[in-house]
């Protein structure tokens, strides 16, 4: 069973939360404190994090800038479950390495459909398949990705959005197909999720960020020759 902590200090929405989960045969570890959270994703390395914000003691913005600087819960998935719903919050949380982001109220069933998509795309490994493009190699084996051969740290959203775009060099991909394949999204409601993704991965691109197009009217695409090489 895969192993889900959540960090939630109401109780009753934790508990909801834990059942939900566990009806959907995933395993489930409650804590209702930041830093007790914290210490238990280290201890335990779940293979997902359900992290609210506003949390007692240590915050869950800062929760998730620690899992993102230890080596053993960096590449861990997070799910930010919050009341602040204003799109400053929601880019706040998606810039510190979260890879969804869920408002309250919020319905049970989405969150288990976000849970087990996330899920699926960082669990399925391929056939020790490497993908190599200019300065850019993922290991789809391994997940990890290397830019001139130093390997860098991305997020499992971050690792499938460079996949995608990869195995489609040149072609333009557009923001409902970019949001559907690598989110699970259905419209573009959260288009500001994807924009956030896009920007925080072209500062971890550097200096090869010219790689990565926008394309006016359309979407996004990665190219094997940048108009402005680095």
């Amino acid at each position: 069973m895969q192993r889900i902590l959540i960090i939630e200090d109401e109780v009753d929405i934790a508990e909801l939360i834990s059942f939900n989960l566990q009806r959907n045969q995933f395993d489930t570890i409650l804590a209702h404190e930041g830093l007790e959270g914290l210490n238990k994703a280290i201890s335990i390395e779940p293979d997902l994090i359900i992290l609210d914000i506003m949390l007692p003691g240590m915050d869950g913005i800062n929760v998730n800038k620690e899992l993102k600087r230890d080596p053993r819960t960096r590449n861990i998935p997070v799910i930010m479950l919050t009341a602040k719903a204003q799109t400053e919050d929601r880019i706040t949380g998606l810039e510190t390495g979260a890879d969804d982001y869920i408002t309250k109220p919020f319905s049970p069933k989405e969150l288990v459909l976000r849970t087990q998509a996330i899920l699926k795309r960082t669990t399925t490994k391929g056939n020790g398949i490497v993908l190599e493009l200019g300065p850019f190699k993922l290991d789809k084996n391994t997940l990890c990705f290397y830019l001139n051969g130093e390997l860098k740290d991305l997020t499992s959203t971050e690792f499938k959005l460079m996949i995608f775009l990869c195995e489609r060099t040149n072609a333009p991909q557009d923001r409902s197909t970019l949001l559907k394949e690598v989110w699970g999204y259905s419209d573009e409601v959260h288009s500001r999720t994807l924009d956030t993704h896009m920007k925080r991965l072209r500062k971890k691109l550097e200096p090869y960020s010219s790689y990565l197009e926008t394309v006016r009217g359309t979407g996004y695409r990665i190219v094997d020759k940048p108009k402005d090489p680095q």
